[in-house]
């Protein structure tokens, strides 16, 4: 299941953002405060719809598709990152002018985040990819590897059997607060 949240807005927020947090896997004793932290970014009491996952048996997951303000998907990802035994995403959508973000947070990688296109691929900017190319060169490490993490390799790898749970999961619209 899914659930829709708008984000409360100041008048002066011109420019609207949409995406999705994708909660993979967490302890039920997490879950209260997992709704509060995102309760504070969004303005509005959340109730999530909680559903068993599959893949880590006792723990939940969610779907929570929101839209507020550019720069909500980065809120969202400070205030969940904080607990740590949680695997989630969040993504912020591309729009005209303008990257999106991704962020994925394991409990053995920690935080991942990179830069979305319009079509969803992970963009490197040239100054990170010539890091990597010289610290690759300085340690002796291999680029392709350098590369994999730049983006994200190791958080897909680690979130992909969890993504699996997400299909099929039906959307519960809650009421749109402006």
């Amino acid at each position: 299941m899914a659930t829709h949240v708008k984000v409360k807005k100041a008048q002066h927020h011109a420019s609207e953002a949409h995406g999705v947090v994708f909660i993979h896997s967490t302890s039920r004793a997490l879950c209260p405060h997992l709704e509060w932290a995102l309760a504070r970014v969004f303005g509005v009491q959340v109730d999530v719809d909680w559903a068993g996952q599959p893949i880590s048996p006792g723990s939940l997951r969610a779907e929570i598709m929101w839209q507020g303000p550019v720069g909500t998907g980065a809120r969202l990802a400070s205030a969940l990152v904080a607990f740590t035994p949680v695997r989630l995403e969040v993504t912020e959508d591309a729009a005209p002018g303008r990257t999106g973000e991704r962020f994925s947070a394991t409990p053995s990688l920690g935080l991942f985040r990179a830069d979305i296109g319009p079509h969803g691929d992970v963009m490197v900017s040239e100054d990170r990819l010539r890091n990597a190319v010289a610290r690759s060169a300085g340690r002796g490490a291999s680029l392709s590897d350098a590369i994999a993490k730049l983006i994200g390799d190791p958080w897909d790898a680690e979130l992909e059997p969890f993504r699996y749970a997400h299909e099929g999961s039906t959307v519960r619209v809650l009421p749109q607060v402006v």
